[in-house]
């Protein structure tokens, strides 16, 4: 009976710990976001006081935040360099995913071997060479890259984590299922389309989530291949408000929430699938 008594209180003592600590985790995470939000609401005044509520909710600042930062330019830029990049990593890394899983050619597991390695290579080492690379590029071939789409997409298409990722996926799928499309006559191709990519939909969807984030938040990259408005994505618009924005800390915070705003509606509409997407592929953090 003693024991009883001291197992339930252990119970009981763990279960509050648990949900103590998570507690303690989601306000530290949440706090600065909910701090964001409120500053973007306050006047002037109370943003430089250090409130933490706003006395009146100032909806006018988003509206002078999106007409001085230009924010419709860099938007519409930023939706056209995702939906490239996410076009062309998607479909280059299904493709060699498939071959590196479903395919036997001399030097397969050397060269994922060499690929993997390169997940070693800190981003910021690489940016040197990559930038070198476009620059000559743009300067024999008869495309411009350099403050160009082609600089702020083509680099980023060839992502070895999402490689990995499918050609672990494709890797499990029973050789079965390819049998019987030889049998009806399908090729590589037709079994990639038709019962792959199908079975395949956990590990794209996280990837294009991914995807999305990665290239929706790059700054460092696009600040060094573009010079002008022109190409610039909204994080690099966002960074030169807040230059221009000076003392201004509501209206800071305010182009803050527009830049963001995109990654939170996409989260909400895919928490359920993202969440089931990554367990079910296996991904852990």
């Amino acid at each position: 009976m003693k024991h009883l008594w001291y197992y339930r209180l252990w119970r009981v003592t763990r279960i509050v710990l648990t949900y103590l600590i998570l507690g303690v985790g989601a306000v530290l995470a949440l706090g600065p976001f909910v701090w964001m939000v409120s500053t973007s609401l306050m006047s002037l005044g109370e943003a430089i006081s250090g409130k933490w509520i706003p006395s009146t909710l100032h909806w006018e600042n988003y509206v002078v935040a999106w007409k001085e930062a230009q924010f419709a330019e860099y938007f519409f830029n930023t939706v056209v360099i995702t939906l490239i990049t996410l076009a062309g990593e998607l479909t280059f890394s299904v493709l060699a995913a498939y071959a590196f899983a479903r395919m036997r050619f001399p030097g397969r597991d050397l060269i994922f071997t060499i690929l993997l390695s390169t997940m070693m290579i800190p981003a910021m080492v690489l940016m040197i060479p990559n930038f070198l690379t476009v620059t000559w590029l743009g300067r024999v071939g008869p495309i411009k890259w350099v403050n160009n789409w082609p600089a702020l997409t083509i680099p980023f298409m060839g992502s070895v984590f999402s490689i990995f990722l499918l050609r672990q996926f494709f890797a499990q799928i029973p050789n079965d299922l390819f049998d019987a499309a030889q049998i009806d006559g399908a090729g590589h191709l037709q079994f990639l389309w038709h019962v792959v990519l199908p079975l395949s939909k956990a590990p794209i969807l996280v990837i294009t989530v991914l995807s999305f984030i990665g290239t929706w938040n790059a700054l460092a990259w696009p600040l060094l291949v573009t010079n002008s408005p022109e190409w610039r994505p909204i994080a690099v618009g966002l960074y030169q408000f807040v230059d221009e924005a000076g003392s201004e800390m509501n209206l800071q915070m305010a182009g803050a929430v527009i830049a963001v705003l995109p990654i939170l509606i996409l989260y909400f509409l895919t928490q359920r699938q993202f969440t089931e997407s990554i367990t079910r592929s296996g991904l852990k953090g």
